[in-house]
C-alpha cells in the first residue's frame, strides 16, 4: 500500500472515530439531561418515586384518601349549584319501620313546598345497616367512619358513647365547612313543615335555633342554642369558630358539644371572631321547650325537651297530624305531651 493509500485511509478510521465519539457524548449528554429531566420532574409519584405501592406500603393513609374522594363526591353530588346542602345524621336506631327516619321523610313529602329539598338532603351513616337502607331508599349517603365507637344504638343521655357521638359530628361538619360548603345541619326528630330556606336568608354566618328563644334575634347572652338545627356559611370565620370548638373537646370532660358551645357564645367567641350569628325565633323555629304559637308560621318542630325515641316519635306524629288539620289558622293549639311527659324519667334519648 503506497503512502496516499495508507493516508487516506488513516484519514477514513480518524473520521469515523471523530463520528463515533461525537455520537457517544451526545448520548452521554442525552443520558445525562433525561437523567436530570426525571429527577426534576414533578409527575406521578407511581413512575419516578420509591413509593410507587403507596396502597401497600402505608395502607391506613391510603383508605382515609378514599374516604376523603368519597366524601366530596357525596357532596357535590348532594350540594345545590351555590355548594349548599342539608345533612342528617343516620344511625341503626332511626331505620326501623315507621321510625325517626320514616316520619322525618314523611315531614318532608307533606309539609310546604319541601319535598324538592330532599334532592339536596345527605344522610351521613354512623352503621353499615343506616348505610344500607339509606342506599335503598335511593337517597344521598355517605358512610362516616366512626373511628372505632359503636354508633349504631340508642345512646344514654351524656354517657360516654353520646358524647363520643356529638363530638364525631362536629369533627366531621368541619370538614364539609373545610371543603367550601354551606349547610343546614337538622337532627333527624325534627319534622319540616316548611322551606326553611325563606327564612334562612339573611347573610349571616351562623342562624341557630334554639330551647329558649328570648326575642331578641342577636343576643348572645340569654338565648340557650340548640345545634340540632342550625345553617352555616362556610368561610374563615365559621372554620375558625369550628377549630375552637372542636379544639376545645379534650379540656372539656363529660360535656357534650352543644354545651361547650354554649359557654363559648357566653364568653365572647361570635364577637371574638367578627361572626354575625342570628338566634332562630321558636314561632318559626319551634320545639317541645318552646313551642310556636302560630300555626300559619311555624317551619320546624323539634322534639327537644323530651328523652327517649319511642316518646318522640309518638309526640311528633301527634304534632304532624295536628298541623296538618290546623294549619292556615293562627289561633290552634298543640296537642298536649303524654310521652314524653313520662319518658322523663327514664335515661334513654335518640340523637
Amino acid at each position: 500500500m503506497d503512502l496516499a493509500t495508507s493516508g487516506a485511509a488513516s484519514a477514513r478510521e480518524s473520521s469515523k472515530a471523530v463520528v463515533v465519539g461525537r455520537r457517544t457524548g451526545i448520548t452521554a449528554c442525552s443520558l445525562l439531561l433525561l437523567s436530570l429531566l426525571i429527577y426534576a420532574c414533578p409527575g406521578p409519584p407511581e413512575l419516578f418515586s420509591s413509593t410507587a405501592f403507596p396502597v401497600l406500603q402505608h395502607p391506613f393513609d391510603a383508605r382515609k384518601s378514599v374516604e376523603r374522594d368519597e366524601l366530596g363526591i357525596a357532596l357535590e353530588g348532594t350540594s345545590m349549584k351555590n355548594k349548599t346542602l342539608i345533612i342528617a345524621i343516620l344511625n341503626k336506631a332511626y331505620i326501623g319501620e315507621n321510625g325517626m327516619l320514616d316520619l322525618f321523610l314523611l315531614s318532608l313529602h307533606q309539609g310546604e313546598n319541601t319535598e324538592f329539598l330532599i334532592n339536596y338532603l345527605l344522610l351521613v351513616a354512623v352503621d353499615e345497616l343506616a348505610f344500607n337502607r339509606c342506599k335503598a331508599l335511593q337517597l344521598h349517603c355517605y358512610h362516616l367512619d366512626s373511628e372505632g365507637v359503636s354508633f349504631s344504638k340508642e345512646a344514654f343521655y351524656m354517657s360516654g358513647n353520646f358524647i363520643k357521638m356529638m363530638w364525631r359530628r362536629t369533627q366531621f361538619l368541619r370538614e364539609v365547612l373545610r371543603r367550601g360548603y354551606s349547610f343546614i345541619f337538622t337532627d333527624m326528630d325534627i319534622l319540616w313543615l316548611r322551606n326553611p330556606l325563606t327564612r334562612l336568608n339573611g347573610g349571616e354566618d351562623l342562624q341557630i335555633s334554639c330551647d329558649n328563644y328570648n326575642g331578641q334575634p342577636f343576643d348572645a347572652t340569654s338565648n340557650l342554642i340548640n345545634t340540632g338545627f342550625y345553617f352555616i356559611s362556610s368561610n374563615s370565620r365559621t372554620i375558625a369558630l369550628f377549630n375552637r370548638w372542636y379544639g376545645a373537646m379534650n379540656s372539656s370532660s363529660g360535656m357534650k358539644d352543644q354545651d361547650v358551645l354554649l359557654k363559648m357564645s357566653f364568653d365572647g367567641v361570635f364577637e371574638q371572631l367578627d361572626m354575625k350569628v342570628r338566634y332562630l325565633d321558636t314561632d318559626y323555629f319551634s320545639g317541645f321547650c318552646q313551642k310556636s304559637k302560630d300555626f300559619r308560621k311555624v317551619i320546624t318542630v323539634h322534639a327537644n325537651c323530651c328523652i327517649g325515641s319511642n316518646a318522640k316519635l309518638i309526640d311528633l306524629r301527634a304534632f304532624l297530624e295536628a298541623w296538618k288539620i290546623h294549619n292556615g289558622t293562627s289561633n290552634a293549639s298543640w296537642p298536649k305531651h303524654k310521652s314524653c311527659l313520662l319518658a322523663k324519667n327514664r335515661k334513654l334519648i335518640l340523637v
